[in-house]
């Protein structure tokens, strides 16, 4: 079984943005789609790099963040790198849609997500 990926318009904008600064980020997202993505929903292994994002987890659509994506322009911080990536994942059609990449300049963990809730309207969620 094979996961099909696209991007959102929004997602598109910000990777490109921060390729500028990032070289390798094209390559670094790849690289997350096996270690990251398929690994946890292909194969069911959680090596705790993606998080359920609990407001966000409905039956036919759960939106994910990227905590841990190593990023080779990043030299020796490995998974640390700061970067974070939100996508949602429909379960059903085995469909990941990127929906956001960013450097996290502060602490993330009270983002109130508000394009992932302008998504879900968008789905009909």
């Amino acid at each position: 079984m094979m996961i099909s990926y696209s991007r959102h318009s929004r997602f598109d904008k910000q990777i490109n943005k921060l390729q500028k600064k990032y070289k390798t980020i094209e390559e670094d997202l790849e690289i997350a789609k096996t270690a990251a993505i398929e690994l946890l929903h292909l194969h069911g292994i959680d090596n705790r790099s993606n998080w359920l994002i609990p407001k966000f987890d409905q039956e036919s659509l759960k939106i994910y963040k990227i905590k841990k994506f190593a990023c080779k322009s990043l030299a020796g911080k490995g998974v640390r790198s700061g970067i974070r990536v939100i996508y949602a994942y429909f379960p059903q059609k085995m469909a990941i849609e990127f929906l956001e990449i960013y450097y996290k300049e502060k602490d993330d963990s009270d983002m109130d997500y508000e394009f992932a809730k302008l998504y879900l309207i968008e789905n009909g969620e």
